[in-house]
């Protein structure tokens, strides 16, 4: 009782008194000091509290927890035979496949969305994860059909195994699914040329420029896939067998007249441009590197690079062979700068002194109007086993005249009439940058 009457009667005194909060140093403790109670035996234990000077500064938030949150697909209805199943008679079907692939499909985004994982399903179904991807992608794309009312004949082609190809088309547009599709049912397609025929549809429109696309109909799957055999033909040495087995390809798969007729006339050799006459106009093709078409190359030209300079262009090696099965490119030295090329025409012949030299911009080229020469780099790709200056129309690599006296590329009659007659190769190619934006080609009218 004693204790409790001392409590109550401290209350006041404590409350009365809080206001007094003295600091004796900003590293030490408040102190609660009452005047009344410190004669007492049981006096008021002091109440502290450790001063951070970082306290006083703008109150920082706590960082909000991160919590994983698994991908949930957006629901997709379930066929009505499958809508009062639970999650056992959902794996039941999807473990004994029963039913039509499309059918079935959307369990496994309703166990995804029940928090199931794509390791889990495949521990309890057996469908591997890219297979479960495959069918619900390849439902998508079907669904997409259906709504386009496409032919039920064409939708029960891929009624029982048509997930694989359907899977494939999943990145052309609707109109394009069903021409594709139909083309798929058509001739028998398998799952490597369906994803053929959807590159060389999504491809074909950047194509614009090459030679022969406009006798390709765009609307046309065949017309497109015969479009990218024939411009890998065109990629292959004449005579080869790589380069006629892509062209018959080509004429194979190709839907209209038109696009039939240039392949036949690449085949058999006939254009007049693949002839080389004396006194013909040498071209020197300007071409930009399209994003990705190293890759899709079927064939490429590995190239030694050097500086705008005559030393290295001399030094660097100057025969590059492929090897082994494996087609190991071996090089006569070591060199620290190479390009890899789609074997594009013009250097389909270059098998020794092939070199390409990079250029910082295009003023060392002959320009007839300087519209884009001082914004990108470029580079020059020449063959140092023709060094003679011969035709007056050609492009040459020289150095050791002009008023800056470096490397640069001049017309064969320029050189002709300040008395050069070797040169350091005959330019085959130039090559600019690739970007994002198509651009119309350089014309013949550019060149001085």
């Amino acid at each position: 009782m004693q204790t409790l009457t001392n409590m109550l009667s401290l209350s006041p005194s404590v409350t009365a008194n809080t206001h007094t909060l003295k600091p004796s140093n900003p590293n030490h403790l408040f102190l609660i000091t009452s005047p009344s109670f410190t004669n007492r035996r049981h006096s008021v234990k002091p109440i502290s509290a450790i001063i951070n000077p970082s306290s006083f500064k703008n109150p920082q938030p706590p960082p909000q927890q991160q919590v994983y949150q698994p991908f949930r697909p957006p629901p997709e209805p379930l066929p009505s035979q499958y809508s009062t199943l639970d999650i056992a008679g959902r794996i039941d079907i999807l473990a004994n496949r029963l039913g039509l692939w499309y059918q079935y499909a959307p369990l496994i985004t309703s166990l995804i969305r029940e928090g199931f994982s794509p390791p889990t399903i495949e521990e309890t179904t057996g469908i591997t994860g890219v297979e479960q991807n495959r069918l619900i992608v390849a439902t998508q794309v079907r669904d997409s059909l259906v709504q386009s009312n496409a032919d039920p004949d064409l939708l029960y082609a891929f009624e029982t195994s048509g997930a694989e190809l359907l899977y494939e088309i999943r990145l052309l547009s609707t109109s394009q699914r069903v021409a594709a599709a139909r083309f798929l049912v058509e001739n028998n397609c398998d799952g490597k040329a369906a994803q053929e025929l959807a590159r060389a549809m999504k491809d074909f429109p950047s194509r614009r420029g090459d030679k022969g696309w406009e006798s390709f109909d765009y609307t046309l799957p065949g017309d497109c896939l015969s479009f990218m055999y024939y411009r890998q033909g065109r990629e292959h040495k004449n005579p080869s067998d790589q380069r006629s087995s892509a062209l018959e390809q080509a004429l194979r798969v190709a839907e209209t007249e038109k696009a039939r007729k240039v392949v036949l006339e690449e085949l058999e050799g006939n254009e007049e441009e693949d002839k080389v006459e004396d006194g013909e106009r040498v071209r020197v093709p300007v071409v930009r590197l399209r994003i990705g078409e190293v890759a899709e190359a079927s064939s490429v030209v590995v190239l030694p690079v050097c500086g705008a300079e005559e030393k290295e262009v001399l030094e660097a090696p100057f025969e590059c062979r492929s090897e082994g099965e494996f087609g190991v490119v071996v090089a006569e030295k070591g060199w620290a700068r190479w390009v890899v090329l789609p074997w594009w025409e013009p250097v389909v012949g270059l098998i020794k002194g092939g070199v390409v030299v990079s250029f910082p911009d295009a003023r060392v080229l002959p320009w007839k109007a300087n519209r884009w020469y001082k914004e990108e780099a470029v580079l020059v790709v020449a063959d140092r086993s023709k060094r003679e200056v011969g035709a007056d129309d050609g492009f040459y690599l020289v150095n050791g005249y002009g008023d800056d006296g470096g490397l640069k590329v001049e017309r064969g009659l320029t050189l002709k009439e300040k008395g050069f007659t070797q040169s350091l190769g005959t330019v085959l190619l130039v090559v600019r940058p690739p970007k994002d934006e198509n651009e119309d080609q350089l014309t013949d009218e550019d060149w001085e």
